[in-house]
C-alpha cells in the first residue's frame, strides 16, 4: 500500500530501510507497547520484519510512515491492518510512532489513510484494535479515529515484556467510519 497525506507518505518497507527502522523503533518505551516487537530491537529484527512484511497479503497492509520534509523523508513510524495471529477473528489496525514525534497527530493521520484502504480499498466491514491497559495514549488515538471500546479486556502476548498484558479492545465498523468521514454509504 502506498498513501500520501498532508504531512506523511506511507509505503511498504524495503531492505534499505533497516537502519532507519532501528533508529526509529529501538526505544523500550515504544516496543513495550507492541505485541510482536522484541526488546532490545536490533538490525536483524528490522531485517526480519521487513522480510515478513514483504509477504503481507493483498487484503492487508503494513507500511512504514515517513514525514515529508524539504529534504529526504524521515521514517517516523509504522501502521497497518491485518490478522496478526490465529486468535484474531477480524482484521486489526496497529501502529507506532517514534518518541520524538509523539503528540503531533502522526498516528491518527497515518491510521486514517490505512482505514480508508481497509474500508474502501479492501472492503472490510469491521476492524478491531487494542491497546495495552498501561498505554492509555493509544486509546486516545483509537477514539479519535472513531473506534468504540467493546468492554472487553483480554490478555495479549507482548514479546518485549515476555508475558501477557491486558489489552483494552475496540471495534470500528465500516458504516461508523463512513459516517465519521462524511461519506454516504451509497457512494462506497
Amino acid at each position: 500500500m502506498f498513501a500520501r497525506t498532508k504531512r506523511l507518505f506511507l509505503r511498504p518497507a524495503w531492505p534499505e530501510d533497516a537502519e532507519a527502522l532501528v533508529a526509529a523503533i529501538a526505544d523500550e518505551a515504544i516496543v513495550r507497547n507492541l505485541a510482536t516487537a522484541p526488546w532490545p530491537y536490533g538490525i536483524d529484527d528490522a531485517r526480519e520484519k521487513i522480510a515478513r512484511d514483504a509477504e503481507t497479503p493483498a487484503h492487508e497492509a503494513s507500511c512504514l510512515v515517513f514525514l515529508r520534509t524539504a529534504g529526504a523523508p524521515e521514517l517516523v513510524g509504522s501502521v497497518g491492518f491485518g490478522r496478526w495471529n490465529e486468535k484474531i477473528a477480524i482484521p486489526e489496525i496497529g501502529y507506532w510512532v517514534a518518541r520524538k514525534h509523539w503528540g503531533k497527530g502522526i498516528a491518527v493521520e497515518a491510521a486514517e489513510a490505512v482505514l480508508e484502504a481497509a474500508f474502501l480499498g479492501v472492503g472490510s466491514d469491521m476492524l478491531g484494535a487494542g491497546h495495552f491497559i498501561d498505554n492509555p495514549a493509544s486509546g486516545k488515538v483509537l477514539r479519535k479515529l472513531g473506534f468504540v471500546p467493546t468492554g472487553e479486556i483480554i490478555p495479549y502476548p507482548c514479546r518485549a515484556r515476555g508475558c501477557e498484558i491486558d489489552s483494552v479492545e475496540y471495534r470500528l465498523s465500516r458504516e461508523r467510519w463512513l459516517d465519521r468521514v462524511g461519506m454516504y454509504r451509497e457512494a462506497a
